[in-house]
C-alpha cells in the first residue's frame, strides 16, 4: 500500500452489491469490501465511501422481482432498503473493529454553502476519530438525481472534492474503461480521446453506465483528485490500487 496517509472515496455501484439476480444484498461481497477498507483505515488511511444499493436492498421485502420503473416505487425500495443496507455495513465494520457514521445527502446539500460547510465539518470530524468509516448515499426518499441517471457517480467525486480527497477509486461490474476491442484503457489523460468508447449501456440494477463514471472523473480530475474506475466483483483490487498499480482505468489529476 502507499506509504503516505491517504484520504480516499471509495464508491459501490449497485452492480456489485446486489445478488446476481439484483433483489437483496450480497453480504459476502460487502464482508470482503469491508475486509479491504478496514486494512487502509488500519495501514493510517482515512476512507469515504459513497454507496448505492439501497434500491436493491429494498426490493425483497416489498416483494419485488424487478426494480420499479417509476420513480415513487423506486423511492420506497430505497427508504424500506437504506436501512438494511447501513445494517449490512455495520455488521461488517464491527468484525474489523471499526464503526460507520450514514449520511444521506443530495446535490442541494452541496451547492448550498451552509449545508457544504455542514456535511465537510461533520465528514472530517468523524474521520479524525480514526476507527469510524462514513457512507454516503443520496437521500433517495426525497432525492431523484442518482435514482434516475447517476447511481451516486457524480456525488462520489462532488464527496472527493467536498473532503479534498487524494484519490476516488469508483468500483464497478467492469474491469474499467474499454476500447473497441473490449480490452481495458489502463491510462486516460485527454477526456475528448476516449468520447468515441461510451457506451450508454448499464447492468441490470444500476443506473450509471460508464457514462456517468467518467462524467465523475473528469470532475474530479479537474479538481486535481486522480480517480481509478476498476472493477470491485475481483478480490484485492483496492489494495492495489492504493499501492499504485495500473488495475483498471486511471486518470491522472490535472
Amino acid at each position: 500500500m502507499a506509504k503516505r496517509s491517504l484520504r480516499i472515496v471509495l464508491k459501490f455501484g449497485s452492480g456489485i452489491l446486489s445478488l446476481e439476480q439484483g433483489v437483496g444484498l450480497s453480504r459476502r461481497q460487502i464482508a470482503r469490501l469491508a475486509r479491504e477498507v478496514g486494512a487502509l483505515v488500519r495501514a493510517g488511511h482515512e476512507c469515504v465511501i459513497v454507496s448505492s444499493g439501497a434500491v436493491a436492498a429494498g426490493l425483497a421485502t416489498l416483494g419485488l422481482s424487478t426494480r420499479p420503473k417509476e420513480l415513487a416505487g423506486k423511492q420506497a425500495c430505497a427508504a424500506v432498503g437504506q436501512s438494511q443496507l447501513m445494517h449490512a455495513y455495520a455488521s461488517a465494520f464491527a468484525r474489523q473493529g471499526l464503526a460507520v457514521a450514514q449520511l444521506l445527502l443530495t446535490h442541494n446539500d452541496l451547492d448550498s454553502r451552509t449545508r457544504h460547510h455542514n456535511a465537510r465539518a461533520t465528514l472530517l470530524h468523524l474521520l479524525a476519530r480514526g476507527n469510524i468509516v462514513p457512507v454516503i448515499n443520496e437521500n433517495d426518499s426525497v432525492a431523484v438525481e442518482e435514482l434516475n441517471f447517476g447511481d451516486n457517480d457524480r456525488l462520489s467525486a462532488e464527496v472527493s472534492i467536498l473532503v479534498d480527497a487524494d484519490l476516488l477509486i469508483i468500483l464497478t461490474s467492469v474491469d474499467g474503461l474499454q476500447d473497441a476491442a473490449g480490452k481495458t484503457v489502463p491510462l486516460v489523460q485527454d477526456f475528448s480521446a476516449i468520447a468515441g468508447l461510451v457506451r450508454s449501456d448499464k447492468g441490470r440494477v444500476s443506473t450509471g453506465g460508464m457514462v456517468t463514471k467518467l462524467q465523475a472523473a473528469q470532475l474530479a480530475v479537474k479538481a486535481g483528485i486522480p480517480v481509478n474506475i476498476a472493477s470491485g466483483r475481483k478480490a484485492g483490487v483496492v489494495y492495489q490500487i492504493v499501492a499504485g498499480k495500473r488495475v483498471g482505468t486511471y486518470f491522472p489529476a490535472k
